[in-house]
């Protein structure tokens, strides 16, 4: 398992913007993507894949059934910013 630094969901959250066009962060009701509310609290993700840093991490990476990938959009810290965040939802 990779560690990863730890990320300020406060800059998270902006970095997020770009992310509510197609998800949610206030419920976990679909928009074009899931709704990311509570995503730290389930034990899979869409994917079937668990929940952790590491899956969520590589969801953002590579994107996938019509999320965009976000590996060369995104700067890790900017990746590290958005795990914190969502940990807040």
């Amino acid at each position: 398992m990779t560690a990863f630094a730890a990320g300020s969901a406060d800059k998270g959250k902006e970095v997020f913007d770009q992310c509510s066009v197609c998800h949610n962060a206030d419920s976990a009701e679909q928009k074009i993507g899931p709704g990311l509310k509570g995503l730290f609290k389930h034990d899979k993700l869409a994917n079937g894949k668990p929940v952790n840093e590491a899956n969520v991490r590589v969801k953002i990476d590579e994107g996938g059934n019509g999320m965009p990938a976000y590996k060369e959009i995104l700067s890790n810290q900017e990746k590290d910013d958005v795990v914190a965040y969502l940990k807040t939802l």
